[in-house]
């Protein structure tokens, strides 16, 4: 029986320099840091705290007014991207799962920030197809791994020039340098799909991009210019 969310026990640093990163920075403080503890305690797959503390230097840095948020889970990251961006910011953030999103709506009204969250509930191919273009000036992109390739032509036709991209979980424990017949058959579309999205990214001119070790990999991408991304659509 496979445990649940195994990429969470395999770091791409070494474990010490993990936990350093992990228990000697600035810890969160009142709910959100209840939420922080309660989804490690349950296993439960939140943004580490080494990325936690990434994006509060980011947030006091940028300041984003426009945040699109794919995958809410149960809306930690969310939240907490509210606590830092700019004051007359908003996110917009969307899932499939009523799991999850019943719990990040409940949050939401337990912090009072209803106002400047907006949850929509569906597909994130669909609801990002009718989003308006030039929109946002930083996307999270959290949600399933293996729809990271096709999601990204909307990401982009969204994306302000100059906004950010960070894309998470990117690096699988470091089995995306594996051999393909290396890997189990149950993680080979993730595998090849993040491979295949990692090619199109990393060393494109209309991008500036850079890979953080943090987590699981954190990937960050600067919208230089305007390009189309279409060929990644998928049916």
């Amino acid at each position: 029986m496979r445990k649940l969310n195994e990429m969470m026990d395999r770091p791409v640093i070494d474990s010490a320099v993990r936990d350093y990163l992990r228990q000697e920075q600035k810890q969160l403080t009142g709910k959100l840091a209840e939420i922080e503890r309660f989804a490690n305690e349950n296993r439960i797959p939140i943004i580490p705290h080494e990325t936690v503390t990434y994006f509060i230097w980011l947030f006091n840095v940028i300041k984003p007014k426009q945040i699109l948020e794919i995958g809410t889970a149960i809306g930690f990251s969310a939240a907490l991207m509210v606590e830092y961006m700019h004051e007359d910011g908003h996110v917009t953030t969307i899932d499939r799962n009523p799991d999850m999103y019943e719990r990040a709506e409940s949050l939401f009204a337990e912090m009072a920030i209803e106002d400047r969250v907006t949850l929509m509930k569906g597909q994130a191919n669909e609801i990002l197809a009718e989003l308006p273009a030039d929109t946002y000036d930083f996307i999270f992109m959290d949600s399933a791994k293996a729809k990271y390739y096709s999601f990204f032509p909307d990401c982009m036709r969204v994306l302000q020039q100059g906004g950010i991209l960070a894309v998470d979980d990117v690096l699988q424990g470091g089995t995306i340098l594996d051999h393909k017949e290396d890997v189990p058959k149950y993680r080979r579309k993730i595998h090849r799909k993040l491979n295949d999205f990692l090619d199109v990214v990393l060393d494109h001119p209309a991008l500036d991009t850079t890979l953080l070790p943090l987590g699981d990999g954190l990937l960050l991408i600067t919208k230089k210019e305007a390009y189309d991304f279409d060929f990644m659509r998928e049916n």
